[in-house]
């Protein structure tokens, strides 16, 4: 199929993003983050099962080559920053998934993602929902918050007249639980987000602003495990609806326990059938220099067109393939 990256938003959508990248910087400047860049090309592009990205070659004056990829995040560039000592920061970066098109999905989008450091959790999601709000305000779209959630998923599964997953740790106990939900082969995490996809996500407020956190700890991915309760990741996802916007974890820096997350992370992708990524190396030397850090990365063209009631991210992306 042919797609169209002939369309251009309008102005008035345009000068809307402009209010809204005024909006995030004034945020952070006021607050004493300093604003980043990082490389696009990178040796290694973000380890996540579901993550395809774009590869490119680089050529050395020796006509060495190197493949790199584009960047699906700056984290782990910003992370190396944190441990060199540079503390609060934030970038808007343009960033790459490969295979991913749809009405809230592009292959080429804006994410804004900051770190605080010192910092903890607490702070992201008070600092997370204050910055939705400022945006809604400065944007002066249809769409504004009524107000702020902040609840776990063990709340949000039974809310939604769901069982707690926690209380079901094993795979053919949830799959019971859940009213035998999903296929034979599901692993506990399919299971888990068959049912928060089909029957939690739905229920979230369209006119609030929703933090969730609790994640099981199989899903910290690059975040500490909760020491209060070890059964949980310090990780939160921002939900606008069923619009998730952004995703956030107080830092792990265990080198060692990231080494270990990162080959779990590449064994999934080969039984995915997804091309194998490099650890990054200068990212797990820098880890360990970090002090106590959190950070989110928040998808700003997904807000824009939450903001201005579109139904499609292309909408707010000029050129973007449709």
């Amino acid at each position: 199929m042919k797609l169209n990256r002939d369309f251009v938003p309008p102005r008035n959508v345009l000068e809307a993003r402009k209010r809204m990248m005024t909006a995030v910087r004034a945020f952070f400047d006021s607050r004493g983050f300093l604003e980043v860049e990082t490389p696009i090309a990178v040796v290694s592009p973000g380890l996540e099962p579901h993550l395809i990205a774009f590869e490119t070659i680089e050529q050395g004056p020796d006509h060495a080559k190197t493949t790199l990829y584009l960047h699906t995040s700056p984290e782990y560039a910003m992370k190396r920053m944190i441990g060199r000592g540079l503390g609060s920061i934030y970038q808007i970066a343009r960033v790459f998934r490969n295979d991913e098109r749809s009405n809230t999905h592009a292959p080429e989008f804006t994410m804004l993602e900051w770190y605080r450091a010192p910092g903890k959790i607490a702070d992201i999601a008070a600092d997370t929902f204050a910055l939705i709000e400022s945006i809604a305000t400065a944007v002066e779209g249809p769409w504004r918050p009524k107000g702020r959630i902040h609840k776990s998923m063990s709340e949000a599964f039974k809310g939604a007249g769901l069982v707690d997953p926690l209380d079901h740790p094993e795979r053919d106990a949830l799959r019971r639980a859940l009213g035998n939900l999903g296929a034979h082969d599901d692993t506990w995490e399919d299971l888990f987000f068959r049912a928060f996809f089909e029957h939690v996500e739905p229920t979230l407020s369209p006119d609030h602003i929703t933090l969730l956190d609790g994640y099981p700890a199989s899903m910290a991915a690059l975040a500490e495990i909760d020491p209060a309760d070890p059964r949980c990741a310090l990780r939160f996802e921002a939900y606008v609806g069923n619009l998730e916007l952004g995703n956030a974890f107080q830092e792990l820096r265990d080198a060692e326990e990231q080494r270990r997350r990162f080959e779990g992370d590449l064994a999934e992708r080969a039984a995915r059938g997804r091309p194998q990524y490099p650890i990054d190396e200068g990212l797990l030397a820098d880890l360990e220099q970090m002090p106590v850090t959190s950070g989110i990365a928040l998808g700003l063209d997904r807000l824009l067109m939450c903001c201005l009631g579109l139904p499609c991210i292309q909408d707010v992306i000029p050129f973007s393939p449709r």
